[in-house]
């Protein structure tokens, strides 16, 4: 389990390892969902690739080789590769 606090601004930091598992990442649009007295939060469904939609849910080792074969799996990107995980 994570923690994280809210600021005065009701801003929330998403620990890094929950970012880098579901593909959080600057502007990606998040859900917040309440239901039965809980709070859950989703990846938003506007990602702009069909392959960022399910970042979180492939299997294997999470790391720099993940973000290599979805770079692959994508193709081109605007302005070259994403840096690798441990380069955060």
């Amino acid at each position: 389990m994570a923690k994280s606090r809210i600021s005065s601004k009701g801003q929330v930091t998403v620990p890094v390892a929950v970012r880098e598992e579901f593909g959080l990442w600057a502007g990606t649009e998040v859900v917040f969902e309440v239901r039965d007295g809980a709070i859950r939060m989703y990846k938003g469904a506007s990602a702009g690739h069909p392959v960022d939609r399910v970042f979180g849910l492939l299997q294997g080792t999470p790391g720099p080789d993940a973000l290599g074969r979805l770079d692959e799996m994508r193709g081109p990107r605007p302005g070259g590769r994403r840096g690798s995980a441990g380069g955060r």
